[in-house]
């Protein structure tokens, strides 16, 4: 995930979440511009999902991301594509 936020505000969020899910900083805005997701002049980041393989290569771009089903979505979309499973932490 990456967010326009600066690091201290995404480490709150994440902590707030009590997730351990890595959330990078772009506070310049300069990945928001490269990906072309850059709104309202680069005050924030649209919300979009970009699905990318081990060799970089964009697979899916999900512009429609929906708050309240999306882990439920990205998970479809990953067995959709191909994406290998990860083995549980108890595993």
């Amino acid at each position: 995930m990456v967010s326009m936020d600066d690091a201290e505000k995404n480490k709150a969020f994440a902590e707030s979440l009590e997730t351990s899910q890595v959330l990078l900083s772009d506070s310049s805005g300069d990945v928001a511009d490269a990906y072309g997701v850059a709104g309202l002049g680069g005050l924030f980041a649209k919300r979009w999902t970009f699905y990318v393989d081990r060799t970089g290569t964009i697979r899916h771009i999900d512009k429609d991301v929906k708050v309240g089903t999306a882990g439920q979505d990205i998970a479809s979309r990953l067995a959709e594509l191909g994406f290998p499973k990860r083995p549980a932490a108890s595993e």
